[in-house]
């Protein structure tokens, strides 16, 4: 189950690695844009620090993730193993923060935190059973 959790963690990584893309690096582009409901480019130009930051908040989440992993597989099993629930437990932070701040952004906290709370779960049970 240990496994399950990791790649679920790592699967977390790489979904926050894509939003801290669209965030950081493609902030103004017209399909980023529709995808975060930024309806103009200025609006866009306006919102680009805040966005730019908020990116990296997301890669820093997946980079934490993925050290975790990577440690686990090293044989670092306890440095991992509090690295990949502390990143993924972040982004299902995150995601609650989302949601209960806006109730219209569940479909978005949905995509950000499913597969955070599955890892969360997985190394959760996986230590546990270990």
């Amino acid at each position: 189950m240990l496994i399950a959790g990791l790649v679920l963690a790592a699967a977390a990584a790489a979904f926050h690695v894509f939003i801290f893309a669209l965030e950081s690096l493609k902030w103004t582009e017209p399909e980023t844009r529709r995808i975060f409901g930024v309806a103009s480019e200025a609006d866009a130009v306006t919102m680009k620090q805040l966005a730019f930051n908020q990116g990296f908040y997301n890669l820093f989440l997946a980079l934490t993730a993925l050290i975790g992993v990577g440690l686990v597989i090293v044989g670092a099993t306890t440095v991992g193993v509090t690295l990949v629930l502390a990143g993924t437990g972040m982004m299902l932070a995150a995601a609650l923060v989302l949601v209960l701040s806006d109730r219209t952004k569940v479909r978005a906290a949905a995509m950000q935190g499913t597969l955070p709370l599955l890892a969360v779960v997985a190394t959760a049970v996986g230590i546990s059973l270990g």
